[in-house]
């Protein structure tokens, strides 16, 4: 009998904080060249987990199989999702952020299974209008992913001002 791993998603919950922002760190030094304070990661996790207004973090884990009932659960990827009120439309865009996946786990359908659980998360909630997310000019991978799945470059371009030092 060959035993074989099992891709679920679930939504964050406090003991997940330091991991998410340890993620998070890395996802903006990897995409970014961001060194990020990992005080105030961890408060802004920690927040988003608390606070469903500010956030709401899901988690894909690997479960692992061994003897009998007994499992190891590995988390091998996170998702962000923010929310974003439309007046033309009357509803809300759920916003898709602060993605990452473990390395080993890259080109495994991590994303994809965080992908179809908002998504179906967003289906059956009535005011949701779609999902949106922001990428990276030359990051043609994401690009290609994310247009697998359905998703479309909507054409618009994001601007940005700080108000509180460097973004």
């Amino acid at each position: 009998m060959t035993r074989t791993s099992h891709l679920r998603v679930r939504e964050a919950n406090p003991g997940d904080a330091a991991l998410l922002a340890r993620w998070a760190r890395t996802m903006a030094h990897e995409t970014e060249h961001l060194e990020l304070d990992a005080d105030t990661v961890l408060e802004g996790v920690t927040q988003g987990i608390a606070d469903a207004t500010k956030a709401r973090y899901f988690v894909a884990v690997r479960d692992m199989p061994l003897a009998g009932d007994e499992v190891i659960a590995e988390p091998v990827g996170m998702l962000m999702l923010t929310r974003e009120w439309s007046d033309w439309r009357c509803g809300h865009w759920w916003w898709i952020q602060s993605v990452y996946v473990t390395p080993a786990h890259r080109r495994g359908g991590v994303f994809r299974a965080l992908y179809a659980h908002v998504h179906s998360l967003a289906r059956a909630t009535e005011d949701v209008l779609g999902l949106r997310l922001y990428v990276e000019r030359e990051n043609d991978t994401a690009m290609a992913t994310y247009t697998a799945l359905g998703m479309r470059d909507a054409g618009y371009r994001i601007f940005e001002a700080s108000v509180r030092g460097a973004v």
